[in-house]
């Protein structure tokens, strides 16, 4: 497997502006590498930008167990890494990746710890920094539920003096007292998607269920709005429409869950290719996977009122779409948008009035699940993707100068 990195690329639809196409506008990227200080067999980077500040986070395993370990982005160049925590009964797994997040020194992070000795049955754990990674408390348990079931999907983000995280919630699944059965096996009950406050001390202050039937194994999303917190992931219906749904806080109550555009993919099965959700004022930004009828496609979608109602969506995929999205915004009409197009890792910008850039190959990839999901951030006038090299079993990332 090659890897091809794009220093300074220009693309220009045509040889004049005239000859440009309304439907895209011309790009100018400078990327450069930046190292990674991960050891072998690292794998699942997450990016978490907090103002100015790019956070990297990834796991390695090793004879011993797995260690969650984090990184800072410090004058381009990435910090020692730091052990968030370690173990030896993780469910470690491609889609459903550890993750954390900051607010100035205060930090919070997660893992899946086992529960039982069923393939599908384990525990969210949380656990806090105080000193801006350098130390961490001992992990504690999210889910209060005590089932053996499946808890994850996990969405962390800072939300006024607290933590605000989302969660797939496999408790109405677990077909208690039959040995060795989890709810794949079985398919008993549904997965539901939860929301819970949760302060610097790891309290529980507040916790919802927001939907009781979801989609089983698509990542969650979420973003903060002036109006509250946004959430976005795969909804499921009784006849297996799985499109994706959006539900918001509003003065202190969650709204029905409602399509962000009907798609109308029908699907007896989780496609594993959840939203990414990202916003800045009132304006929100999705990127989303879908294949129904038949044509695999990466859309993106603009809201200007917090997710309350939508444009049209805009297709930004060149026709052999993989989905595995990311999406962060550049400013209030612009976002920045990574997705897989078969082995390929692909960048481009996308504006709310539907003008689409051509499209820049960040790296040619694989598109096997061991090479995982693409990341993206956005902080202090620049972008950082970060990916699995599937070959060498370390992280890659680059810096993208906007």
């Amino acid at each position: 497997m090659k890897w091809t990195y794009i220093g300074i690329v220009t693309l220009l639809l045509g040889t004049t502006s005239c000859s440009r196409s309304k439907q895209q506008i011309s790009s100018n990227f400078k990327v450069e590498e930046l190292v990674v200080p991960s050891g072998n067999s690292s794998a699942e980077p997450f990016l978490f930008s907090d103002s100015n500040t790019v956070y990297l986070s990834w796991i390695e395993k090793n004879d011993s167990g797995t260690a969650f370990k984090m990184s800072r982005l410090e004058n381009s160049k990435w910090s020692e890494p730091a052990t968030i925590a370690t173990g030896n009964t993780w469910f470690v797994n491609w889609a459903d990746y550890p993750m954390l997040a900051s607010k100035g020194q205060n930090m919070i992070a997660h893992f899946l710890d086992k529960s039982s000795k069923g393939k599908y049955a384990y525990d969210v754990k949380l656990t806090f920094s105080d000193n801006g990674g350098e130390s961490w408390r001992t992990p504690g348990v999210l889910n209060d539920d005590g089932k053996e079931a499946e808890h994850g999907f996990v969405t962390l983000l800072p939300y006024k003096e607290n933590f605000f995280v989302t969660w797939l919630d496999g408790r109405n699944t677990a077909m208690e007292g039959i040995e060795g059965m989890d709810h794949h096996e079985g398919h008993h009950g549904a997965m539901s998607l939860r929301a819970a406050i949760i302060d610097y001390s790891g309290k529980n202050i507040k916790e919802w269920e927001l939907d009781n039937k979801t989609c089983d194994c698509c990542q969650t999303s979420a973003a903060i709005t002036p109006e509250g917190p946004v959430v976005v992931y795969r909804d499921r219906s009784d006849d297996e429409i799985r499109d994706m749904s959006i539900v918001r806080l509003v003065n202190g109550e969650w709204t029905t869950p409602k399509a962000i555009h009907n798609d109308n993919w029908k699907i007896a099965g989780c496609p594993v290719n959840g939203p990414r959700a990202t916003s800045k004022g009132n304006t929100l930004a999705i990127a989303w996977f879908s294949a129904a009828t038949d044509t695999a496609r990466v859309d993106v979608i603009f809201s200007n009122d917090g997710g309350e109602s939508f444009g049209q969506p805009i297709r930004i995929d060149e026709g052999n779409a993989i989905g595995r999205v990311d999406i962060d915004v550049i400013d209030e009409n612009t976002a920045l948008v990574t997705w897989m197009e078969g082995g390929e890792i692909k960048l481009a910008k996308v504006t709310s009035a539907g003008l689409k850039e051509p499209s820049v190959t960040l790296a040619n990839s694989s598109d096997a699940r061991t090479s995982g999901f693409p990341q993206l951030t956005i902080a202090g006038g620049r972008a950082i993707a970060a990916w699995t090299d599937d070959k060498e079993k370390t992280i890659k990332t680059v810096s993208i100068n906007l």
